[in-house]
């Protein structure tokens, strides 16, 4: 299973609109999506620069390891199911 990363920061209102949408991806399809706060760790916030390569400069920020495709700012349901499932 390709490892799921959600880039988000604590005070971001797009953020806290998608966990709903995440917690129930993590139900219904039995994956984990990993949540990774950039506002106030230093550390995480390189690594999303790392892995953004400037493509969204922003969060929410997804991005599957296995499929290397990526989600900028909040979405769909249906889209994240797909991104999650890598189709």
């Amino acid at each position: 299973m390709a490892r799921l990363l959600m880039f988000y920061g604590e005070e971001c209102v797009h953020c806290h609109e998608m966990m709903p949408l995440v917690k129930k991806l993590e139900k219904e399809e039995g994956v984990k999506v990993e949540r990774i706060e950039t506002w106030h760790n230093s550390k995480n916030a390189k690594k999303l620069k790392e892995i953004d390569k400037g493509k969204c400069g922003g969060v929410p920020f997804f991005f599957n390891e296995k499929t290397k495709k990526n989600i900028c700012g909040a979405t769909s349901y249906e889209k994240l199911k797909k991104w999650a499932l890598g189709k």
